[in-house]
């Protein structure tokens, strides 16, 4: 048995080796290759760097047991299906264009950016022993650092330049769709005023749902 953490830091490495393997088994053809490569795998050194630099996150984060099949589950969706954009951007013969770029690097770095601002507030927030996080970047969405990681996840897609790549976005979505459902029911049986904070906040696009 092993965390569910540990379960998705394994997936993240093996994700980094997929993406090495491409580099060396196709090769560099332009711009979209080196591109999506320096995204994914820097996005997955950083999950695996964070660890190291906030070792409280380890407490908060994905702390549920996991056995056989869920570690196999975590590599099988986290480690290879979320690379597929990977192989359809290292496949794809196609220049990459001002456009993609354009939208990509954006959603890239502030997806980032706001994913990691959420998390480290509220792991802050939880060492200090408050209770419900419902300022600062969680002021008006309440899954914010959901909100990030699927800009993130779409940059991915816009890179690899093929449809069948927001398929990892899609899938991501709909499992957040799931969770958030979930939280939102647990922190309202959970926080009084959880009630006050969903009036002025929406779930997770800011000022639409």
């Amino acid at each position: 048995m092993v965390s569910q953490l540990t379960a998705i830091n394994i997936a993240k490495m093996i994700t980094i080796a997929i993406v090495i393997g491409l580099i060396a088994l196709v090769g560099i053809a332009d711009q979209r290759q080196i591109l999506y490569a320096c995204m994914h795998i820097s996005y997955c050194v950083w999950w695996l760097l964070e660890q190291r630099i906030y070792p409280e996150r380890r407490t908060f984060l994905f702390q549920e047991k996991v056995g056989p099949v869920g570690l196999i589950s975590a590599i099988l969706i986290i480690g290879v299906f979320y690379s597929l954009p990977a192989f359809l951007a290292f496949f794809n013969p196609d220049p990459l264009t001002i456009a993609a770029t354009a939208a990509a690097l954006p959603l890239f770095y502030f997806g980032s950016l706001i994913n990691t601002s959420a998390d480290v507030q509220k792991m802050t927030a939880k060492t200090l022993g408050r209770d419900l996080v419902s300022d600062g970047i969680w002021s008006h969405v309440r899954h914010v650092n959901y909100s990030g990681d699927l800009m993130r996840y779409l940059s991915f897609a816009i890179i690899a330049g093929s449809a069948w790549a927001f398929l990892v976005p899609l899938a991501i979505t709909a499992l957040y769709l799931q969770r958030i459902g979930e939280k939102e029911k647990s922190l309202s049986d959970k926080y009084p005023d959880f009630a006050s904070y969903r009036q002025h906040s929406t779930r997770l696009i800011p000022w639409i749902w």
